[in-house]
C-alpha cells in the first residue's frame, strides 16, 4: 500500500494557488482576452532538439495510433487563431520528459496567450504586468537585456562568432561536463544556465532579447543591427534568477515552418534522439492564414513558487511527480 498519499503542497498553499489562478483570469478578462481549452493529446509533438516529448498509444476511430502529450498548447491554440478566435489564453496541463528539479515537474501548468496585432514590445510589457499582478508586489524595473551583450559581459565572448571548439572547452570548464560532442546551441544553453541565468532578474524584471535564430523554432527572425546576423524575434523574462516566460513574434509562414520542423528532426537523428511526428494540422492552419501577432508561454507553477516564497515547485503543486 502506498504511504505517500498526501499532497506535496499544504492545503493552505493550494488555496493561495487557487487565488493566483483567479488573478490570472481576472487580468485577461479586463483585457478582453478569452479563455480556451484544447486537447492535451495530439498527432504531432514538439520537434525541438532540447525538448523531450512524451507519447502514448491509443485506439481511436482511425485504429491504434501514436499520440503525443503536449509540451505546450501552442499548436492547437494557433489553429484557433487561424480560425478567427482573436486574443486567447489557456491554463494548460503540459508534459516534458526528464524535467525534474526544484523548478521542474514532468507535468506542469503552462499559461499561454496569443495577441493578434501585438508586437513583441507590447507583449513584453503585458507579461511584466501579469507577473506583477500575480506576485502582488512590485518586482522592480523592467529592463531589456541583449543575449549577445550578456555573454560579452559575463564571459568575454561573442556567442555568435566564438569558434565551436573554444565554446566546448569553456562550457566544459564552467559546467564540469564533457562537451566534446556538443553543438553550438548545446554549449550556449549550458553557459546560459550555469553562468548567466542566476544573475538575471535580481534588481527587477529582465527581458532577454535577440537570441540566436537557431534557438526559436516557431519565431520570426530579424537582423542584428550590429552586423546583420540573424536573430530570433523572441524574449525570455527572468526574476530572481528564474526563467518565467518565453515569448515570440510568431512565425506565420507554413513553408518556412515545415522546413524548420524537418531540420529539427534531422538534428535529432544526428544526435541519436528519437524523431517526433510533425503536426500536419498546424501546418494546414498556417497555410490557411495565421494572423500577425505575438504569443508567450509562462510557467505558472514557477511564478506561484516565487509569489509564495517556496523552495520548489513541488510545494505549490497538489501532487508533484511521482506522487501522482
Amino acid at each position: 500500500m502506498a504511504v505517500d498519499w498526501q499532497p506535496t503542497a499544504t492545503i493552505a498553499t493550494l488555496r493561495q494557488r487557487a487565488r493566483c489562478f483567479a488573478l490570472v483570469r481576472a487580468f485577461f478578462a479586463e483585457r478582453d482576452v478569452w479563455e480556451v481549452e484544447t486537447p492535451v493529446l495530439g498527432h504531432g509533438g514538439s520537434t525541438e532538439v532540447h525538448l523531450a516529448s512524451l507519447s502514448t498509444e491509443a485506439i481511436t476511430s482511425a485504429g491504434r495510433e501514436r499520440l503525443w502529450l503536449q509540451t505546450s498548447p501552442e499548436f492547437a491554440m494557433k489553429r484557433l487563431l487561424a480560425a478567427g478566435s482573436g486574443p486567447i489564453f489557456q491554463l494548460a496541463r503540459s508534459f516534458r520528459d526528464g524535467e525534474v528539479g526544484r523548478r521542474h515537474n514532468l507535468e506542469f501548468t503552462m499559461l499561454e496567450w496569443y495577441r493578434p496585432g501585438f508586437g513583441l514590445e507590447a507583449l513584453i510589457e503585458e507579461t511584466a504586468a501579469l507577473v506583477t499582478r500575480v506576485l502582488d508586489r512590485d518586482p522592480g524595473p523592467l529592463r531589456r537585456r541583449r543575449y549577445r551583450e550578456l555573454f560579452r559581459e559575463a564571459l568575454g565572448i561573442d556567442p555568435f562568432t566564438e569558434p565551436l571548439e573554444a565554446l566546448r572547452r569553456l562550457a566544459g570548464e564552467r559546467g564540469g561536463l564533457s562537451m566534446a560532442d556538443s553543438d553550438r546551441d548545446g554549449c550556449l544553453d549550458l553557459l546560459m544556465s550555469f553562468v548567466i541565468e542566476p544573475t538575471l532578474g535580481r534588481d527587477g524584471l529582465d527581458a532577454v532579447v535577440d537570441y540566436p535564430a537557431s534557438q526559436a523554432a516557431l519565431a520570426r527572425h530579424h537582423r542584428d543591427p550590429e552586423d546583420g546576423a540573424r536573430v530570433a524575434s523572441r524574449f525570455e523574462l527572468y526574476l530572481d534568477g528564474v526563467e518565467l516566460a518565453n515569448g515570440y513574434d510568431e512565425l506565420t509562414d507554413a513553408v518556412e515552418q515545415r522546413v524548420r520542423f524537418t531540420e529539427d528532426n534531422l538534428a535529432r537523428r544526428e544526435l541519436g534522439l528519437p524523431e517526433v511526428d510533425v503536426d500536419a494540422r498546424l501546418l494546414a492552419a498556417l497555410e490557411s492564414g495565421l494572423p500577425e501577432g505575438s504569443g508567450v508561454a509562462l510557467g505558472l507553477d514557477r511564478l506561484i513558487q516565487l509569489a509564495l516564497s517556496k523552495e520548489s515547485v513541488a510545494e505549490v503543486i497538489a501532487f508533484a511527480t511521482p506522487r501522482c
